[in-house]
């Protein structure tokens, strides 16, 4: 090793110690006469102190030192001098007096500040994410990551799982998205596909007996990206045999709540968690990866204004809908141009519009005094002094909130309701960021109609098991068929999904030919698995939980690429490597691929 310690660990108890570090530059200041640098490596700085009274030759070596050079220095740990100590640094007690001294490796000018947390253009920090990576925020966020997988794989094998790699390259199948694929030069005309799960893999390996499998799995997706999504990703992958829903729930639990207490000890869980099921989230929070950190519930109005004079709640109800609404604590004082906001923000999740009322001052108190003159609301001439009290009430609400309304059908009202809640949490800064609110959803429909194509789709993936009491309903009512599919959500996130598997050929033929396909389809796609399930496949199941989403909860970021090495953008390009880019005529030829303009 070109160093004997690293720069972050050096303290008081090394003092006369002859030691030797070796990394970057991070600050240099020359005092005239003495020049003091901060080496930096990954494990944190410290500062060196080059007199020429010690060492001329170190000094004129420092002399030629800047920013992110790279250096090697050998010296002597001391105190440093009352009255400079850096309380901020862990070795801001401790200075080396360097006596040799060397330059492995000059550097540029970077493009941006490596040593300060400044805002930098993301597609900029994503050209050099070599130099990004060397940026405290960074660093941690690599190192953070480190230590949530590492403890995930001890837990794991604590607890009888076996890791087991399985192929990138494998067999294009329906699994909720866009395949990647790979052509095979070797076989002309015929693709692989990189995995969007190892689903059927692991299903198999359960088939073979392995009965507790995990893998730390590299996943792909050809999909539109987001904050939380990328074409590449990472997720735990598990699978569990002789197992039932609440073995695998509650395993998760347990592995969440000690995760967090070893890798972030100052965040807070709250637990249990809860389990929910899929139609209650909906109407009580309008989504189905709620954030649980606050309340702000989605409550139903329709039997108060069922028969109000005010028509837009009036014929909501009557043709079938809903009338439902949350409140904003303190938010009676919106200008017309902040409730024109929320209205906006309603109206592009399909929603009519937004019916607000303004419940008197925000001097706050109890709702006995309320009368129509306090009431502000383009609904109010419509509406009674008792219809707005009875609504306060459900929702909760007292003199100074802001009543948020929407009528129309249950499905827009809920998605409107819910993006205003988010919306409103968020602006009143509500959720407390250092405290983690996991929840299982469960009961989610097996299938849904897909109108555009004319025929029943999978909710998650076509091996999902449904409820033993409602199989008959697949010959009869599909949309009724519930499935033993859960989510784990997080604190607005959904961070995974899994479920009990159907493990019998007779259960899975029926499920796929349900979905359209015909009798030799299912053969030519699923065959394998098929044969497999008649080799005494054990009950099964299992989840997947992405790892770049709980990372990123975890470090207090907002985009998953503030904690993947080398992230793609928004419009999936590689800004270090410049991906994807043209190949030439000899490797298209040899792949036998022709390209054709459009």
């Amino acid at each position: 090793m070109l160093k004997t310690h690293s720069c972050g660990e050096l303290r008081k108890e090394h003092v006369g110690k002859k030691v030797t570090l070796a990394g970057w530059v991070d600050r240099r200041r020359d005092h005239g006469g003495l020049i003091f640098i901060d080496l930096r490596d990954r494990e944190g700085i410290v500062q060196v102190a080059f007199n020429p009274e010690v060492s001329e030759a170190s000094h004129k070596v420092a002399d030629r030192m800047r920013s992110e050079y790279v250096v090697r220095v050998s010296g002597e740990v001391a105190r440093r001098p009352r009255g400079t100590e850096n309380p901020k640094l862990p070795t801001g007690e401790v200075e080396i007096i360097a006596q040799e001294a060397e330059i492995l490796n000059p550097s540029k000018t970077p493009p941006f500040y490596v040593n300060e947390d400044v805002e930098v253009e993301e597609n900029l920090r994503l050209k050099y994410r070599y130099l990004d990576l060397r940026r405290p925020r960074m660093r941690e966020s690599m190192m953070l990551r480190h230590q949530v997988v590492k403890f995930i794989r001890d837990f794991l094998d604590a607890n009888g799982f076996i890791e087991i790699e399985t192929p990138i390259l494998i067999k294009s199948t329906p699994e909720g998205a866009r395949d990647y694929l790979v052509p095979s030069r070797l076989h002309p005309g015929k693709f692989y596909a990189l995995p969007q799960s190892p689903q059927q893999l692991k299903q198999l390996l359960m088939v073979a007996g392995m009965e507790k499998y995990y893998q730390i799995a590299r996943c792909f997706r050809d999909e539109d990206t987001r904050a939380d999504r990328q074409p590449e990703f990472t997720q735990l992958d598990l699978e569990m045999s002789f197992v039932e829903e609440e073995d695998i729930l509650c395993l998760m639990e347990e592995l969440f709540v000690s995760l967090v207490a070893a890798v972030k000890p100052q965040m807070r869980v709250l637990t249990p968690f809860p389990r929910l099921s899929y139609a209650e989230v909906l109407d009580r929070y309008g989504t189905d990866k709620p954030d649980l950190r606050f309340g702000m519930e989605i409550k139903d109005l329709s039997d108060i204004v069922a028969k109000s004079s005010f028509s837009i709640f009036a014929e909501a109800v009557a043709s079938g809908g809903k009338v439902k609404g949350i409140c904003a604590p303190g938010c009676a004082d919106y200008t017309r141009r902040q409730l024109e906001e929320l209205n906006e923000l309603a109206r592009s999740c399909g929603a009519g519009g937004l019916v607000t009322i303004s419940l008197g001052d925000s001097a706050g108190g109890g709702l006995d005094g309320l009368s129509m003159e306090k009431v502000r609301s383009a609904a109010a001439k419509f509406l009674t002094t008792d219809e707005v009290k009875e609504m306060a009430r459900r929702l909760e609400a007292k003199m100074g909130d802001l009543l948020l309304v929407v009528a129309g059908e249950a499905k827009v009202v809920n998605l409107a309701l819910g993006e205003l809640r988010q919306e409103m949490g968020a602006r009143l800064k509500l959720a407390e960021p250092n405290t983690l609110a996991f929840a299982y959803i469960k009961n989610f429909p097996l299938f849904r109609w897909d109108e555009e194509a004319g025929r029943w789709d999978s909710e998650h993936h076509p091996f999902t098991k449904p409820w033993d009491e409602d199989i008959p309903l697949i010959d009869t009512d599909p949309g009724k068929v519930r499935s033993k599919h859960y989510d784990m959500v997080c604190n607005g996130y959904e961070i995974g999904g899994g479920s009990l598997r159907i493990h019998t050929a007779e259960l899975q033929r029926k499920v796929f030919r349900l979905l359209g396909y015909r009798d030799e389809e299912i053969e030519e796609r699923f065959g394998h698995m098929l044969e497999a399930f008649e080799y005494g496949a054990p009950p099964h199941g299992g989840i997947a939980l992405g790892i770049d989403r709980i990372v990123m909860l975890l470090a207090g970021r907002e985009t998953i690429r503030e904690v993947i090495a080398f992230p793609k953008t928004q419009s999936a390009l590689d800004l270090t490597f410049n991906a994807p880019s043209p190949v030439s005529e000899a490797q298209l030829a040899e792949l036998h691929i022709e390209l054709r303009e459009e």
